[in-house]
């Protein structure tokens, strides 16, 4: 494992970015109706602006970049958190069932307010992240609570008991989306293949709170997050409240996926790849893997969404089943080295 050095994240960093940017680049000049980069620095810079080249960049690709670049870099972020408390590297918000559980009350939320809440709306794009915190929170507790043995969390009973749940609260989301009216129904199960279709500034407006507060706290905390490496015990022998702290980031942790979730639907393996790519990269120290997380975070969502969305034109793949799609076969690839 390579060792953490300001200098190596301030490279790798500059590097993501890099990533992330020719990304945008692509999906802003790329699609049905495609614009040329010098079209579409006079359409930011407001440089003889046309009313269709407006449509297209302000309405419709630059809100779903910037909510694919949040999400990612949310999530990236979340994983980070959850496998530096579990110490499990297979943790990751999408298989604990944390998602899930986020997904399955923002769907409650969508079916309970159905016809007296504009969901599209500011109220209901508000609201539902607070809706998602609470069904991630009551996910949490009930897996941990279940995933513990003798008193202590046991790491494979946590990844079991988390895809248990994750299973349990997508049935119950199903049935709660089946008893929608058409409109409402179409809505939800576009979000819960975890799109960025129906991208807007609303919902980035609802996710841009927690992205410039939760990240930073956490960051704050980040060497808490490196003791929790060693045994509880001696974690407890310097002075630290382990179970408080524990309580903190998972909270933050979970407001992140919840924030998340709220606006995109459910979009796996996200904080599962970037924290391995990023401790490969950077080393161990969380103060150095946190950013780092969330940068490939950023740009994982961000390609998969051109992915999804060029790769099968005129049909459009949501960036979830497309994250989904190179997941798999690298938790499984993380399963087997785990049993070695």
């Amino acid at each position: 494992m390579r060792k953490s050095s300001g200098c190596r994240t301030a490279a790798v960093l500059a590097c993501g970015v890099l990533i992330v940017f020719v990304a945008v680049y692509f999906s802003l000049t790329n699609g049905t109706f495609d614009i040329s980069v010098i079209n579409i620095v006079k359409t930011i810079l407001r440089i003889d602006p046309q009313p269709d080249y407006d449509l297209v960049v302000f309405d419709f690709r630059l809100p779903r970049i910037v909510l694919g670049a949040g999400i990612g870099f949310a999530l990236g972020i979340a994983g980070c958190v959850l496998q530096g408390i579990t110490r499990n590297g297979l943790a990751d918000p999408g298989i604990l069932g944390i998602n899930a559980g986020a997904g399955m009350t923002v769907v409650l939320f969508m079916f309970l307010f159905q016809g007296t809440v504009q969901l599209t709306g500011w109220l209901g794009v508000m609201t539902m992240p607070l809706f998602g915190l609470a069904g991630g929170v009551a996910a949490t507790v009930i897996i941990f609570l279940f995933a513990k043995q003798g008193g202590k969390l046991d790491p494979q009973r946590l990844i079991l008991v988390g895809i248990a749940m994750s299973s349990g609260f997508g049935a119950v989301t199903l049935y709660v989306s089946l008893k929608m009216n058409p409109q409402d129904f179409e809505m939800a199960a576009v979000w819960l293949s975890g799109s960025l279709h129906g991208a807007n500034w609303k919902f980035v407006a609802a996710l841009l709170p927690w992205l410039l507060v939760v990240p930073l706290l956490i960051w704050w905390r980040s060497h808490v997050l490196d003791l929790f490496q060693m045994n509880e015990d001696s974690v407890k022998g310097l002075g630290v409240a382990v179970e408080r702290e524990k309580k903190l980031l998972l909270l933050l942790g979970i407001g992140l996926v919840s924030a998340s979730v709220s606006v995109s639907g459910a979009i796996g393996f996200v904080g599962l790849i970037a924290p391995h790519l990023a401790r490969q990269l950077v080393g161990l120290q969380h103060k150095h893997v946190l950013p780092v997380s969330g940068v490939i975070g950023m740009a994982i969502v961000v390609i998969s969404d051109f992915i999804g969305k060029t790769l099968f034109a005129p049909a459009e793949l949501a960036v979830g089943i497309v994250v989904s799609i190179l997941g798999v076969p690298y938790f499984v690839y993380l399963l087997i080295r785990s049993r070695k």
